[in-house]
Formats: structure tokens, C-alpha cells, sequence
């Protein structure tokens, strides 16, 4: 019998987002204690990587320096995990605004590679604010993850990579958002098409599914040796209806899918070298 190959498993947890209101939900996440708690479980449950939005007093979402100074620092101080911003913000962000937030020093940012339709609103990745953001990313050090909400997208990877350069230690890390209302479908299909044109050299690749197509979206990831996000970012729905309730369940459910196919959740030090981050700052 061949022996069973057991292959590392990128587990993204991205536990808040901008979209929902914390009075929809009241297990969001969306004070710094209550985000530094869900990373501690999430990162104990076999998450490797926080991907971050902030809120304000209110909970409502916001690019405040101090307050992503702040959060970055204790999720440093509290776990291990590998500390992405996001620089999408919310739709209604300014772009310079969202370029302030790599002042905060994270140690990966999002950046996603075009406009996109998101709902009834409009996600502005104008190409100059694309080329701004990758640039200063590898100025600071900080490890980008590509977001990639359609084709175009992908196809504007490979443009951002010939014009401009790897990042930081020459990874080259992408997400497929699928499912999002203006972008690609989450269905095996799209998956399969968007990995197949992704650039040569990108080196690890991962796959959100929006809403439904959560499930759908994570087994063709780990069925095309991809690795997976998963938060109440990005789903609130457990099962059809049942809540999530937590984000420490969704981390716990995609250890258990990867766990099907031999792969086992990839600690943060290794997160680190895969995204080309040699040391814990």
C-alpha cells in the first residue's frame, strides 16, 4: 500500500467583516475583546491566519490608525497568528484611507486586484490603487494576499506581477472570493477555471465561499489542493437554518473536511514561511 501523503492545510479565519450589523448579529466579534477571545479559540481550534476588520465604539466599521494599531498589537500579544488587515474596509472607504492602514504594520494585508460590483454597491480597486498598495506592501515587509473576485481579477494578478514584482520573499499567496452578488459564482466549475488561470507563479492559493456556497467552495478547494477561509465574515449559517454561533466552529469544521483528504491545519510559523514572512515581528 502507498503511503498516505499528508499535506499542510492554510486555515484563514476571518471572524467580523464590514457588512453586518452587530445587532443582526450579537455573536459578531466586533470589540477588541471580543475579537482577541475569537482569535485565541480559533487559533487553539487550527487557524493559522486572522484576516481583520476593525469597528469603533458603535460597531461600526472603521480605519482608525489607533484603533488598528491597537488590535494588531494585542492579537500579537495574545496569539501566535499570522495578523492580516484588510484593505478593503468598507464600500464606502476612501482609498486613501485604506492605504493608510499598512501605517498600522500588519503582517499581511488584503489586496484585491479590480472593481467589483458587491451587492447594490460598487467595491472600487481602481489599477493606480492596486499598483500603490503591492508596492508599499513590499516596501514594509508586510505579505500580501491577492483577493480575486473574478476572472478579470486573475488575469490582473499576472499584469500586477510582471509591471511591479513579487512581494515580499518572492510568495505570491492569492484568495478566490467566490459567491459575492457582482463576482464569480460559488461553484466547483468557476473554482476549477479561476485556479487554471492563475499566473504561474503563484505559490499557495486559498478559496472563500460567500454565504451557500461555503460548503461547495471548500470541498473543490481541497479536492484542487487549495487551502480554505472560513468566518462569520463570510457565512452566518452553520447548516440551513442554524446560526453559526461562532467562528470557532467553522474553524473546527474546516480542520474536520481538511482531515478527510490527509491534510493537517498549518501552525502559524509555517503560515509565515509560506507567505515569505521569515520572523515574528
Amino acid at each position: 500500500m502507498a503511503e498516505t501523503v499528508v499535506d499542510d492545510l492554510l486555515i484563514t479565519v476571518a471572524p467580523t467583516g464590514a457588512e453586518t450589523a452587530k445587532s443582526d448579529c450579537p455573536e459578531l466579534p466586533t470589540t477588541l475583546d471580543e475579537l482577541v477571545g475569537t482569535a485565541k479559540e480559533c487559533e487553539a481550534a487550527g487557524a493559522g491566519l486572522i484576516h481583520v476588520h476593525v469597528r469603533d465604539a458603535d460597531h461600526r466599521p472603521t480605519l482608525d490608525l489607533g484603533r488598528l494599531r491597537e488590535t494588531v498589537t494585542a492579537l500579537r500579544e495574545s496569539t501566535s497568528l499570522v495578523v492580516q488587515l484588510s484593505t478593503g474596509g468598507s464600500v464606502h472607504d476612501p482609498l486613501e484611507d485604506r492605504l493608510r492602514v499598512l501605517d498600522a504594520a500588519p503582517d499581511s494585508c488584503s489586496i484585491t486586484l479590480g472593481t467589483v460590483n458587491f451587492g447594490d454597491d460598487v467595491f472600487l480597486n481602481p489599477w493606480p490603487f492596486v499598483r500603490d498598495l503591492h508596492r508599499a506592501a513590499r516596501e514594509r515587509g508586510i505579505a500580501p494576499e491577492f483577493e480575486l473576485f473574478d476572472l478579470g481579477h486573475v488575469a490582473a494578478l499576472g499584469r500586477l506581477l510582471a509591471t511591479d514584482g513579487l512581494p515580499v520573499g518572492d510568495r505570491v499567496h492569492c484568495d478566490l472570493v467566490m459567491g459575492v452578488p457582482g463576482g464569480m459564482p460559488g461553484t466547483a466549475d468557476a473554482l476549477v477555471a479561476a485556479v487554471a488561470a492563475l499566473p504561474s507563479a503563484v505559490t499557495s492559493w486559498s478559496a472563500t465561499g460567500i454565504g451557500r456556497t461555503a460548503m461547495t467552495v471548500a470541498m473543490a478547494a481541497l479536492a484542487k489542493g487549495g487551502h480554505l477561509r472560513v468566518g462569520m465574515e463570510d457565512t452566518l449559517s452553520f447548516a440551513p437554518g442554524e446560526p453559526v454561533g461562532s467562528n470557532r466552529r467553522l474553524v473546527e469544521r474546516a480542520v474536520a473536511l481538511g482531515g478527510l483528504v490527509h491534510r493537517v491545519p498549518m501552525a502559524p510559523h509555517r503560515v509565515r514561511e509560506a507567505l515569505g514572512l521569515a520572523v515574528q515581528r
